[in-house]
């Protein structure tokens, strides 16, 4: 199994990059907005509790989010791993996925990696994106680096995390899209030969 968490600010092509590799290496790519809209849509127990927090503009709960996962991860999938995009967003989600990832398929955390992209080409692209996606969270300069900001305030501890267990690339992540998707097969080619 290899299982990898990949970063990445709003508009470095984590979305196009997660796809590219869950197809390479036969991943199931996991992503806690996609868990959310599911759940939510399903009308499930999970959704319905993570709704009524959102309804109240408040923050879902850990737990809940935690336990979204488990239920999905316990799904039988044909793949050799896992893509979790979007989640651990704290040092505590990153304790705890480990813990998973351990208990239900006696694995680990192969390696974590993070698309670097300027701050200035994050907003050309988002706002690009916004003018045919009718996002209004890509329309505006101010919400972007916002945004942005949150990201790295977000993920700066987990980002800690993982360098001391040695499990964290930065990867460049301007370019043509298939020459990013190259960089990052090269670090996860690294780690399976090392498991060789």
């Amino acid at each position: 199994m290899i299982n990898l968490v990949l970063f990445g600010p709003p508009g470095s092509g984590k979305g196009t990059q997660a796809q590219k590799l869950a197809s390479k290496y036969n991943l199931k790519q996991i992503s806690t907005g996609d868990l959310f809209r599911y759940n939510m849509k399903n009308q499930t127990e999970l959704g319905m509790l993570a709704k009524s927090y959102i309804e109240k503009g408040e923050l879902v709960p850990d737990q809940v989010t935690i336990d979204m996962l488990i239920q999905e991860l316990k799904k039988p999938v044909d793949a050799k791993g896992y893509i979790f995009d979007g989640f651990p967003r704290t040092t505590h989600q990153a304790q705890v996925l480990d813990e998973i990832v351990k208990d239900l398929f006696n694995d680990e955390i192969a390696l974590t990696l993070a698309l670097i992209v300027k701050d200035e080409i994050l907003v050309e692209r988002l706002l690009s994106r916004g003018e045919t996606s009718g996002r209004k969270d890509d329309a505006s300069e101010g919400i972007i680096r916002n945004r942005i900001d949150e990201y790295y305030k977000k993920t700066a501890e987990v980002a800690t995390y993982y360098r001391k267990q040695n499990k964290f690339v930065n990867v460049q992540g301007v370019g043509e899209i298939d020459e990013i998707s190259e960089r990052l097969f090269h670090e996860i080619d690294k780690i399976k030969v090392k498991e060789l």
